[in-house]
């Protein structure tokens, strides 16, 4: 096993920075996708395209088509969600890290380095919901490389930022992760983060019922 060290981020981090974060959250499309395909709306909605089209034009070949074209549709469309969220960030505090974490206050980004490479990742910052500014910080951009997870990354890189929320006399930490990064979950609630509420990021995201969970820890 592959030793690795945590350390602050430096300028020359950037790019790996940017395209591990990228890379992280793209991996997540095939299970946004696998979620939606479960709905039961959806499989009605295959089911009544199927019919209508069997119907219309006498063929089933050409319903199974159409079946196949809304099943592309849909994949291209959870993909945009994620390739949507992935530029936003990269154009915000992705876009100038220093900036972002190291000189706005009670801010703070590392890296996880492994064989010179970068490996994983993460910030935190004052949160952005009011009512938890100066009570809370915020655990942000959390990503690890695929090749080097089950190897303790996560919990260490979750671990600098309770400390350093408890160094600064923060009473809690804070963060969002989407229903379908199930691993995230995990790994959050064995560090003491329970899910406290949850939220849809769009009126899509309600029709799909898709959620962001907000979790929180209370530090001692």
């Amino acid at each position: 096993m592959a030793s690795y060290r945590i350390r602050q981020y430096r300028d020359q981090d950037y790019d790996a920075v940017r395209t591990l974060f990228a890379r992280g959250i793209l991996e997540h499309t095939p299970a946004g996708y696998r979620y939606v395909l479960r709905l039961a709306r959806a499989k009605l909605g295959l089911l009544a395209l199927f019919a209508a089209v069997r119907a219309a034009a006498g063929y089933w070949v050409l319903g199974l088509g159409a079946v196949a074209l809304a099943l592309v549709a849909t994949w291209l469309l959870v993909r945009s969600f994620s390739t949507s969220y992935v530029c936003q960030a990269l154009s915000t505090d992705l876009c100038d890290i220093a900036a972002s974490y190291l000189r706005a206050p009670d801010s703070c980004f590392w890296v996880a380095e492994a064989g010179g490479a970068v490996v994983g990742m993460v910030a935190v910052a004052p949160p952005q919901d009011p009512a938890e500014r100066g009570v809370a910080l915020e655990l942000k951009r959390m990503s690890v490389s695929k090749d080097y997870r089950g190897r303790g990354i996560s919990k260490a890189l979750c671990g600098e930022v309770l400390r350093f929320a408890r160094a600064r006399g923060y009473g809690a930490v804070v963060l969002s992760t989407s229903m379908v990064q199930v691993a995230a979950q995990r790994l959050y609630e064995g560090q003491g983060f329970k899910k406290v509420g949850a939220f849809s990021p769009s009126l899509l995201g309600s029709l799909l019922s898709f959620q962001i969970f907000h979790y929180r820890c209370d530090l001692p």
